[in-house]
C-alpha cells in the first residue's frame, strides 16, 4: 500500500483497507449463534446471540477490532470468527462495534462511537430486551481496540448517568500510549512482522490527523511540548517494567518537541487516546482486568506497564505474557490449528473470561 501512496493513487490506510474489505464476511447465524446487524446509538454493530437455553441471564462481552483506528471490521473473517466462539462459548451476547475509522474521523470519533454503543448497551431496558445480567458485562478489544475497551473503562468510571459497573476488561496486545514510541519494546521489535514501529507510528499519527508533522515528529520521537513533561511518570518504563523487558536498555528520559503540534493535535494527550496516561486515582475502582502481551510486539511493554500501575492501583489483574507470539496473534484462530500460538492465546482469554464474568 506505501507503493500505491507513493504513486499519489490512494491514500495508504484506504489502500490497507481493501485487504479489510476482501476480509469480510456476510451476516449468517449458524446452528449455536444468531447473527444480525443493528444500530446501537447510530453505530453499526454486529450482534451474536447464543441459542443455548439459557438458564437465566446471560453474560455480555462489548469487543472493539483492531486496526490501528484506520483498519479492520466486526465483519472481518477472524473477528467473526471470534466473536461466534466467545459467544457460543461463554453463552453471552457478544456486541462487536464498528466503529467510524481515522484518517478521515479521526480522534475521538472513534472513541466516542465506542463509549457511545456501550452506555447504550448499559441501560437497563436494552439489558433487559437481550436477558442480559447487568452484573457481568465486560469490555474487551485487541491492539486499537484493546485501546478503545481501557478507554471506556476508564470513562465510565467517571461518568455520572452510568449506574452499572463493568465486570471486566479484557486487553489485548493493546495500544495505550502514545507519549513515547521509544520503549524498549519498540527498540527491540521495530522490524519484526505485522506491526513495525513505523507502521505503529503511521497509526498513532493518523488517530489524530494526517499532518505529516505529527508522524515525523513521533517517528523521532520528539513531539511531545516540555509543558506536558509531567505526563512521562506515566510511562517511565525505567521502573514500571519487570527486568526481564528493560534487558540491557538504558532509559534516557524525554526528549522534548515542538508546542505546537500539541496545540493543534491535543489528542495525544489525552487519556481518552493514550489510556497510560491516567493518573493513579482515575485507575481506582477499575474492574478485575485481563491483559495479553506478546514478545515480538511494539505495543508489549504497553501492556505490560498498564498491568504494572493497575495492580498498584488495587486493581486485579491477570497479565498473560506469550514468549513466543507476536502482535496480531489471535488472528491466527482463523487459521488451521498448526498455527497452534492463536488457538492457545484465544483459548487461554475465553477460559479467563469464564472464570471472572
Amino acid at each position: 500500500s506505501s507503493a500505491l501512496e507513493l504513486l499519489g493513487l490512494m491514500h495508504y490506510m484506504k489502500a490497507m483497507r481493501l485487504i479489510t474489505v476482501l476480509e469480510t464476511v456476510t451476516v449468517a447465524s449458524d446452528d449455536n449463534v444468531t447473527v444480525t446487524e443493528t444500530k446501537f446509538s447510530n453505530v453499526p454493530v454486529r450482534l451474536y446471540l447464543p441459542k443455548k437455553a439459557p438458564e437465566g441471564l446471560k453474560r455480555a462481552m462489548i469487543y472493539f477490532h483492531g486496526g490501528g483506528w484506520c483498519v479492520g471490521d466486526a465483519g472481518m473473517k477472524t473477528y467473526n470468527l471470534m466473536s461466534r466462539r466467545a459467544s457460543n462459548d461463554l453463552n453471552a451476547v457478544v456486541v462487536s462495534v464498528n466503529y467510524r475509522l481515522a484518517p478521515e474521523h479521526p480522534f475521538p470519533t472513534p472513541f466516542e462511537d465506542v463509549y457511545a454503543v456501550t452506555k447504550f448497551f448499559l441501560q437497563s431496558k436494552v439489558l433487559a430486551q437481550y436477558g442480559v445480567d447487568p452484573t457481568r458485562v465486560c469490555v474487551a478489544g485487541d491492539s486499537a481496540g484493546g485501546n478503545l475497551a481501557a478507554a471506556v473503562a476508564q470513562q465510565l468510571l467517571k461518568d455520572p448517568e452510568v449506574k452499572l459497573k463493568l465486570k471486566a476488561q479484557i486487553l489485548i496486545y493493546p495500544a495505550l500510549q502514545a507519549l513515547d514510541l521509544d520503549l524498549p519494546s519498540y527498540r527491540d521489535n521495530a522490524n519484526k512482522p505485522v506491526l513495525s514501529k513505523a507502521l505503529m507510528v503511521r497509526f498513532w499519527s493518523e488517530y489524530f490527523t494526517s499532518d505529516p508533522a505529527l508522524r515525523e515528529a513521533m517517528a523521532s520521537n520528539r513531539h511531545v511540548p516540555a509543558q506536558s513533561g509531567h505526563l512521562f511518570q506515566f510511562v517511565n518504563w525505567s521502573h514500571l517494567l519487570p527486568a526481564e523487558m528493560r534487558r540491557a536498555h538504558v532509559y534516557a528520559g524525554p526528549r522534548f518537541g515542538d508546542a505546537g503540534l500539541a496545540r493543534r493535535y491535543p489528542g495525544f494527550l489525552d487519556p481518552r487516546a493514550s489510556p497510560l496516561l491516567a493518573s493513579d486515582t482515575q485507575l481506582l475502582g477499575l474492574p478485575p482486568t485481563y491483559v495479553l502481551t506478546c514478545e515480538h510486539d511494539v505495543l508489549r511493554d504497553d501492556g505490560a506497564m498498564y498491568a504494572q500501575r493497575l495492580r498498584a492501583a488495587g486493581v486485579r489483574v491477570t497479565h498473560d505474557h506469550a514468549r513466543d507470539a507476536f502482535h496480531g496473534a489471535l488472528m491466527f484462530i482463523a487459521w488451521p490449528t498448526d498455527l497452534a500460538v492463536g488457538h492457545r492465546l484465544f483459548n487461554r482469554y475465553v477460559e479467563w473470561v469464564n472464570e471472572n464474568l
